[in-house]
């Protein structure tokens, strides 16, 4: 296999500026060049740049992708280190389920409290005015 950066982005669903970014950053190993300066890629960028795209989709880090590639290069090594990885990734989406889950909860309050009449007796810009008037804990 022997692909422009184009036909990359297209196999991949990641569009070029990213892929020169992954590149730029060191997630991805720069490209060898053609005579014409053009990139040329082959299978394993193709599969290292889904294994990229698919951690981003899950939310991780690019700091913790970056140790997970690294960690792939030695397969026989204990997975350990990649589970903590993981676990550490699980509970801050845990968190920030719990961080939603109240501010969803206040929204529900404040428009529930809304009297639909005039703005100046709003409840809803009352209390995005004035965080005191918030019932719940939400970030702020």
């Amino acid at each position: 296999m022997n692909i422009s950066i184009g036909e990359l982005a297209k196999r991949t669903q990641v569009k070029v500026p990213t892929v020169r970014y992954y590149e730029q950053i060191g997630l991805l190993a720069s490209a060898p060049r053609t005579d014409g300066n053009q990139r040329r890629y082959g299978k394993a960028e193709v599969d290292r740049l889904n294994f990229i795209r698919h951690s981003r989709e899950l939310g991780f880090e690019i700091e913790d992708i970056r140790e997970l590639l690294a960690m792939t290069a030695e397969p026989q090594a204990s997975c350990h280190q990649v589970d903590s990885i993981a676990r550490n990734h699980l509970a801050e989406v845990t968190r920030r389920i719990e961080s939603l889950q109240a501010l969803q909860a206040e929204l529900e309050r404040m428009i529930a409290e809304c009297g639909r009449g005039r703005i100046c007796d709003c409840q809803i810009v009352e209390a995005l005015a004035d965080h005191g008037k918030c019932m719940g804990e939400h970030a702020h």
